[in-house]
């Protein structure tokens, strides 16, 4: 079975509710950015970090995958699709996707502050002041910061390389090192690129830009792809 390998952004959860920073000029609720998604934050102000992730969460606890996050779950039928994705929700696991990488960490964990192996899962919305690892340490949102180290970058690159498809959706392709994943694709593979605002990308063969929103630009991409089956 041939490998599609599909990375997505923010654009993608946006269609179902879910607030992006990069809307709001980097602000979020009020936060300058480096408040609420930095170490340095983290260490000034721990309360504020706790909460504001704790937002996020209730938000996202009723979010609903949209027509997006359920086609890519249904390409399964054909290949073996691997998700990679910026997102910290969990909509593509609501989709049914089976096999995703999540760069940026996941909304609904939380790591120990002493030991990063140590990963839990949230029940619920509330990650509060006074919740322990094992280890007897403070628990912290599993979210990479900005400054901080990529984990799982080397496996998605891995997957790109071997991608005989690869799809792009809901991002503009500007946050590093996500969106070097591009340059990993084999020059033979078609790729599709899927955004409303569509992002600046070298003219390379076997490239398809579809100017649409995640939810109708992918059923657009999946009857392509079909098509060269």
């Amino acid at each position: 079975m041939k490998k599609l390998v599909v990375l997505s952004g923010a654009g993608i959860s946006a269609e179902s509710g879910i607030k992006t920073f990069r809307d709001s000029g980097g602000l979020w609720d009020g936060h300058d950015i480096m408040e609420v998604a930095s170490p340095n934050g983290w260490s000034d102000n721990p309360e504020l970090v706790l909460n504001f992730y704790n937002q996020r969460r209730k938000n996202a606890l009723h979010a609903k995958p949209n027509t997006g996050h359920l086609t890519i779950a249904e390409l399964e039928k054909y290949f073996e699709v691997v998700v990679i994705t910026q997102n910290v929700d969990d909509l593509h696991e609501k989709a049914g996707s089976t096999n995703i990488i999540h760069l940026h960490g996941e909304l609904f964990k939380a790591r120990s502050t002493v030991d990063p192996l140590l990963i839990y899962d949230i029940e619920g919305w509330e990650l509060k002041s006074g919740d322990l690892c094992e280890k007897g340490a403070q628990l912290r949102p599993h979210i990479v910061w900005f400054g901080e180290m990529v984990p799982m970058m080397e496996k998605a690159m891995q997957e790109t390389i071997q991608a005989n498809v690869f799809m792009v959706v809901g991002t503009s392709l500007q946050v590093y090192p996500a969106a070097g994943l591009l340059e990993y694709v084999s020059e033979k593979v078609p790729k599709f690129i899927i955004d409303p605002k569509m992002p600046e990308v070298s003219p390379q063969s076997n490239l398809y830009l579809i100017e649409d929103k995640a939810s109708t630009g992918v059923i657009k991409a999946k009857s392509m792809i079909l098509e060269m089956e």
